[in-house]
């Protein structure tokens, strides 16, 4: 039985580099040498405080939901991907037969299976491995232009087009985006090419604003030096956004949006933070439009799509590749945000 290097975490800051088998390969699975793995913020969290809220790490788990690799083998009724394809992989493991998966909303399933996520038990092993074996629906082909690195930031950008969806259409609109880490960067470049005529973005390091603006942001705030520009440039006359993307997850920014959200906008939450206060007489008086975002659903081709054809540029998310040996050090790393936006690992 063939075998693997896989990364294994434990327990919060106990992650092991151990050996895995890798299975048998069904009629419609398809080996995989896994190229890049990007860190996402819920393998931070639970490499550092061992989950996220109620979610918590209870048995050894593969980390990883964000990857790209190159096909080795396929099964017998493979048809959509052959030996030498570079592919993304797309983390989500929907069921098809619950009500939700039948109304069209995947992200939604009763039954997800979502790779390298301690919300199940036994837990979902992830994808930071050598080689894994996925299912031939999970295989989006990358092309040969995309680097590794950059299709392993299919499922980033599927989340930032999925949250750009929730707003409706954006074409001619001015749009606000709070946090320009790596999801709030893509959500700027997924505003752009939605059509978004004005892109404000906001952050409280330069770095992130920096690849904001790379990505297509038309103005970038320094919120943490300048904590009143927002208002004072933007709440006159009821606000000036027709729809802002709140990614940092931090309470507190939230209240902040509905000055500068004009009459009429959309607002959505983004970024995942706990129970936090909502204006509710400023989202009444304005009739704003509170929308949630969860992972996405139909996204992913279409994001698959964009890397291969080179519409969208996610480089400038990219600051740092480290061996997978080296995951500890990439985890102590991530955390400088005034470096650091998409840390990822390469393996073997």
């Amino acid at each position: 039985m063939m075998k693997t290097r896989a990364l294994v975490l434990h327990k919060a800051r106990d992650l092991r580099v151990e050996e895995r088998e890798v299975g048998t390969i069904g009629s419609h699975q398809v080996l995989l040498h896994v190229g890049a793995g990007g860190l996402c913020g819920s393998d931070i969290h639970y490499f550092w405080h061992g989950g996220m809220g109620s979610i918590r790490l209870s048995e050894p788990m593969i980390l990883g939901h964000e990857a790209a690799g190159t096909v080795e083998a396929v099964g017998t009724h493979v048809t959509s991907v052959k030996p030498g394809d570079r592919v993304a992989i797309d983390p989500s493991r929907h069921c098809g037969h619950c009500r939700f998966c039948l109304e069209g909303m995947m992200n939604q399933c009763e039954n997800m299976d979502f790779h390298g996520s301690a919300m199940r038990k036994p837990h979902s092993q992830g994808l930071f491995r050598d080689h894994i074996i996925v299912e031939e629906r999970q295989c989006l082909a990358v092309g040969t232009k995309a680097s590794m690195a950059e299709a392993a930031c299919m499922e980033p950008l599927s989340v930032a087009l999925h949250a750009v969806n929730q707003a409706g259409s954006l074409m001619g609109r001015r749009v606000l985006v709070t946090g320009s880490g790596p999801i709030g960067a893509l959500v700027v470049a997924a505003a752009r090419l939605a059509g978004a005529l004005e892109i404000v973005a906001t952050d409280i390091a330069d770095a992130p604003l920096a690849a904001a603006a790379r990505l297509g942001a038309t103005t970038t705030v320094n919120s943490k030096d300048n904590p009143d520009q927002l208002n004072a440039s933007y709440a006159a006359h009821k606000g000036w956004f027709d729809a802002a993307f709140e990614c940092t997850g931090v309470g507190a920014v939230l209240p902040g949006i509905f000055p500068v959200l004009r009459p009429g906008g959309t607002l959505v939450q983004v970024g995942v933070m706990g129970d936090t206060a909502v204006p509710m007489n400023a989202l009444v008086a304005k009739e704003i439009s509170l929308r949630g975002t969860h992972r996405a659903n139909r996204e992913y081709a279409l994001a698959a799509a964009l890397l291969r054809d080179q519409r969208i540029d996610v480089k400038p998310i990219l600051t740092a590749t480290l061996p997978m040996d080296e995951a500890t050090r990439a985890f102590d790393l991530v955390r400088d945000r005034s470096t650091q936006l998409k840390v990822q690992l390469s393996f073997s």
